[in-house]
């Protein structure tokens, strides 16, 4: 089950952050041939040399803040020395701008009178603005970058929670069913040895089903059918003559699959607590699949055991409520109830159900 999406997907986001990269940086630094046959000068390569010296000091601002102050300090926790390190970098790169600027010729060179002082102030407080959205457009890229990186982590490890969770409980299920079986087994060599031996040949092909071909997170839906009819007649061999026992399967489209085991644990608790040894019982069990998912129906008679019959434990039904919100979380409907002297338990599944589709509650 686990999800080999999550490395293609980072793989995926760092290219696409690539190309944005390439991209933003061409069109800016290729700005100046965009403009140009209008009412502006040819660009030549001196005044495309002077050009550069704004972009490559924002490419400066953004990687610098990228690559080494976003990790040092913001990653840290440390927004005061971010804030302090962005004001020392932006001051040094716009003085170094201008320096370059006066030291580079102009190609076009225009006759104005210096600009008052206040003026100097603005312009070096407008560029100081412009340098700082370059800062921020790097702190909000590097850190929906980091988002989708510990986001990707984060489901990761989520699956790998719940397989660790589901490989465990299946670790329980495996031993439970065989001990209520060979609980059964067990009742039957008094009185039948011959059954008896043939039930053990029959456990052993729904062992061979239970250990080896349910290891897949989801198995043919027919098979699980296959395996709960096996069940149910193994279990036929030992039932009193004034206990009924109804079994309808359908036969499911090919190629639906379902998680395996799900139905064992309601068939198990039919027999265990639906069958007397002195009066009238009876189980009926109904598997069906409609257009939209499984029906698992159960009805039996009603016989609660002795408080001291410690068999199963009762870890059964607690696995396989646990293993429905692992593998089909809000696409089933769990119901059980005792009514008068009859048992009823109803399982249905959203098989069909789209991750958008969750709502299964129509069923009833």
């Amino acid at each position: 089950m686990k999800n080999s999406l999550l490395p293609t997907q980072d793989g995926m986001y760092k290219k696409m952050g690539l190309v944005i990269h390439i991209v933003a940086w061409g069109i800016l630094f290729g700005m100046p041939f965009f403009f140009t046959g209008r009412e502006t000068q040819s660009v030549t390569w001196e005044s495309y040399i002077r050009f550069l010296i704004v972009p490559l000091s924002f490419m400066f601002v953004f990687y610098a803040n990228y690559c080494l102050l976003i990790p040092k300090f913001l990653f840290t926790k440390r927004t005061a020395k971010f804030l302090l390190a962005n004001l020392l970098l932006i001051a040094v790169t716009i003085i170094v701008v201008h320096l370059l600027m006066q030291i580079l010729p102009d190609p076009y060179p225009r006759h104005r009178p210096a600009p008052p002082h206040p003026e100097i102030i603005k312009f070096f407080v407008g560029n100081a603005t412009l340098y700082m959205l370059v800062a921020g457009l790097s702190v909000g890229i590097r850190m929906t970058g980091n988002w989708y990186r510990m986001e990707s982590m984060r489901r990761e490890l989520e699956q790998s929670r719940i397989e660790a969770e589901l490989t465990n409980l299946k670790s329980q299920l495996n031993p439970h069913f065989l001990f209520n079986t060979l609980n059964n087994i067990y009742c039957l060599i008094a009185f039948s040895p011959e059954q008896a031996q043939g039930a053990v040949h029959d456990l052993s092909r729904l062992l061979r089903y239970v250990l080896y071909e349910s290891n897949q997170p989801f198995v043919p839906m027919q098979k699980e059918m296959d395996f709960v009819r096996n069940y149910v007649e193994l279990m036929r061999m030992r039932l009193p003559e004034h206990a009924r026992l109804e079994l309808e399967l359908s036969n499911p489209p090919a190629g639906l699959q379902i998680a395996p085991l799900l139905f064992i644990s309601l068939i198990e608790n039919a027999f265990k607590h639906g069958i007397s040894n002195n009066r009238p019982s009876y189980i009926r069990i109904r598997i069906r699949n409609d257009e939209k998912g499984i029906d698992c129906y159960i009805e039996n008679s009603y016989f609660p055991k002795d408080k001291k019959d410690k068999s199963g434990s009762g870890i059964g039904l607690t696995n396989l409520k646990k293993r429905l919100d692992l593998i089909y979380p809000e696409k089933y409907i769990f119901f059980h109830e005792q009514k008068d002297e009859a048992y009823i338990t109803d399982l249905y599944i959203n098989i069909y159900a789209n991750e958008d589709e969750t709502d299964v509650c129509h069923h009833r």
